[in-house]
């Protein structure tokens, strides 16, 4: 009987994935097949045609809903594709994104919005920075507040701004994960002599809401004259250490001829000095684990 409750779960989750579109503008217009559709809608406003679905809004001038071929549109609900295009703007509590086109399809409850894509969430109070992302598009699930960000990414957080492929953002929590081909730049600005805090690695895992991270794949931080690599690290921004372990990790200070070979290394970006850490070490992946869907 497992296979029935599967087809449950699946026909449940594509009932609360259909989208509703709607217009508050009185000479907005609709037209199209009654029955097959695909129905068209138009308004002369920005923003004149609204899609909702769930909790993300979509805000257009043109809407295009359609269903496969063969199928009414009522009977394809959960299965009909919305295209909006002309100045889009999506929202979702304190998240807004932009862009020229979006692509939403009922059976996967996916939102594809075409670039250049860009997002900026508010902070939940004026303590917090917003998180704001460029990228050449970007992928909003209805089901999650998960969005993913592909193609020349550019994340900014406060003085902090990552750079890679790819980019995996959990809305509620703020956790960013970064992934490259090639390396996840991530840099910390900083003002006067001591230049600005580097961090290379293959993945980068970032509480925004926290200011904290930890990257793994390699990883090289660069904090002024000093250049520290490792199998993987972890920094807090609010007390401005680095833990970085490896088989070894590596200090290196040229400039004062300094060089540090050891297990695990502690590096305070703040004080410019890296040190043996000496108490029993644990990368705290759990903390920036993805939230099951």
């Amino acid at each position: 009987m497992l296979w029935l409750a599967l087809i449950g779960v699946a026909l449940a989750a594509n009932e609360v994935r259909i989208i509703t579109i709607e217009s508050a503008d009185p000479n907005a217009t609709r037209s199209g097949d009654l029955r097959y559709g695909p129905w068209l809608y138009q308004s002369s406003q920005p923003g004149g045609i609204k899609g909702t679905v769930k909790d993300l809004v979509i805000t257009s001038s043109k809407a295009t809903l359609s269903a496969p071929q063969g199928k009414t549109m009522k009977d394809a609900e959960g299965e009909r594709t919305a295209t909006f295009e002309g100045s889009i703007v999506v929202k979702r509590d304190r998240m807004t994104a932009k862009g020229p086109k979006l692509v939403y399809q009922e059976s996967t409850g996916l939102g594809t919005l075409s670039g250049p894509a860009q997002m900026r969430q508010e902070p939940k109070d004026d303590k917090g920075d917003p998180v704001e992302v460029t990228a050449g598009k970007m992928t909003f699930d209805v089901d999650t507040d998960v969005s993913t960000s592909e193609g020349n990414v550019l994340l900014k957080n406060g003085n902090q701004e990552g750079q890679s492929d790819t980019v995996y953002y959990e809305e509620k929590r703020g956790l960013a994960i970064f992934n490259d081909k090639e390396q996840v730049v991530l840099v910390r600005k900083r003002s006067g002599a001591d230049g600005n805090l580097i961090i290379r690695a293959k993945e980068v895992r970032s509480l925004t809401n926290d200011k904290r991270l930890i990257a793994t794949g390699g990883v090289t931080l660069v904090d002024g004259n000093i250049t520290t690599t490792g199998d993987s690290l972890v920094y807090d921004d609010k007390t401005g250490i680095a833990i970085v372990a490896g088989k070894p990790a590596r200090s290196e200070n040229p400039k004062e001829n300094f060089r540090l070979s050891i297990g695990v290394i502690q590096h305070d970006v703040n004080k410019h000095r890296a040190v043996q850490y000496t108490k029993p070490f644990t990368l705290p992946v759990n903390d920036f684990q993805k939230a099951a869907k």
